[in-house]
């Protein structure tokens, strides 16, 4: 017999995936995957964190780590003008991979000011034209960073909450299809029923109305 399982120790579960031209961002852990719990107004959160910042294999992230993600971390390094203007590259692809999914921009290695190249006013100008936060942090030196992933959770806990949730009959809506083929199930019901109708005698129906109106090439269907 197996042992009964114990209260869930939190209200939600996120996946959380970081990603860009930096260094290895969770530099305490040494692995890609961590999980932490964190509260939000008053709600406890559980994060599965994907760690796939400057790691050579996920140069390029495939499909499978994207799907089911609720979050994205975008960093780059202000020590490096490269891994900034490569960011337009990471968003778009998030974007190409994930439907409805949160976003934010981190700026890492704030505590190296002699070897900054990328100005923060200007990563700053640029998140505002994306219309996601933006963060410098020192995972070095634990600047920002607890302040960056309370944010992260907190929009991403903010539109689950704001999301309709669907009602318990709503499965059944798949048993009519998607909007578009029930449009052309309708528009097949009606040519059936016209072709029918001419065949029978139809100039004393409601369709002889629109058979009337119809264009020639369509009319020769029906003769």
């Amino acid at each position: 017999m197996s042992a009964a399982h114990g209260p869930r120790d939190y209200d939600h579960l996120f996946k959380l995936l970081i990603i860009g031209d930096s260094a290895n961002y969770i530099t305490t852990i040494g692995v890609d995957f961590k999980i932490r719990t964190i509260t939000i107004n008053g709600q406890r959160v559980k994060l599965q964190i994907w760690d796939t910042a400057g790691q050579e294999r996920f140069r390029t992230i495939t499909s499978t780590y994207y799907r089911g993600t609720h979050g994205v971390i975008v960093v780059y390094e202000v020590t490096s003008g490269d891994s900034f203007s490569n960011v337009k590259r990471w968003l778009h692809e998030i974007d190409t991979n994930c439907d409805n999914v949160q976003k934010i921009l981190v700026g890492n290695k704030a505590d190296d000011p002699e070897r900054r190249v990328v100005l923060e006013a200007d990563a700053r100008r640029f998140a505002d034209t994306m219309h996601i936060p933006f963060f410098e942090t020192s995972a070095k030196e634990n600047i920002n960073v607890e302040e960056m992933f309370n944010c992260i959770t907190g929009l991403v806990l903010d539109a689950k909450l704001r999301s309709p949730q669907p009602a318990a009959g709503d499965k059944g809506m798949r048993l009519g299809g998607s909007p578009r083929r029930q449009e052309k199930k309708k528009c097949f019901d009606v040519f059936l029923s016209l072709f029918f109708w001419r065949r029978t005698g139809f100039r004393h129906s409601s369709f002889y109305g629109l058979y009337n109106v119809m264009p020639s090439f369509i009319k020769l269907v029906f003769s």
